[in-house]
């Protein structure tokens, strides 16, 4: 199944995928960096910046590490949403793949879009795309 990320938002998205994922399906999500984040791009902001700032202090080398790619964050929110300590969870998670934009093996290909996800459905109008949130982040493209 490839689901196609565009204006869907993060955590519906992750759930679906994640379901699917637990039921045996290959998942690819592409357009990555244009799925959206609900909520007020300060406080959105503020939230991941202070998530950046956690660190172990007595060797940083040894993480936590913290993904600034727009695939890497939506790979995580799913992985967030599966029981990933358990072997289940992690056969799951290696059956995942998310990709920034449209690869060339997977554009003449049919792509799924969740309507239960969609922008359309939010109750408001504030929100950040998860590629602006990167680049916030200080992803290098």
């Amino acid at each position: 199944m490839i689901i196609d990320g565009k204006d869907l938002v993060l955590g519906r998205l992750a759930s679906f995928a994640a379901r699917r994922l637990l039921e045996g399906e290959r998942v690819t999500v592409v357009n990555a960096e244009q799925v959206v984040i609900s909520g007020r791009r300060e406080a959105t902001f503020d939230a991941y910046d202070a998530w950046l700032e956690t660190r172990n202090l007595t060797n940083p080398r040894k993480g936590p590490f913290h993904l600034k790619r727009p695939e890497e964050l939506v790979r995580r929110a799913i992985r967030g949403m599966l029981p990933f300590d358990k072997p289940r969870g992690r056969i799951a998670f290696h059956r995942l793949r998310v990709y920034r934009g449209v690869p060339e093996e997977l554009s003449g290909q049919e792509m799924v879009s969740i309507p239960d996800a969609s922008l359309q459905h939010l109750g408001t109008r504030r929100f950040i795309r998860v590629g602006q949130l990167s680049k916030h982040l200080g992803a290098s493209t």
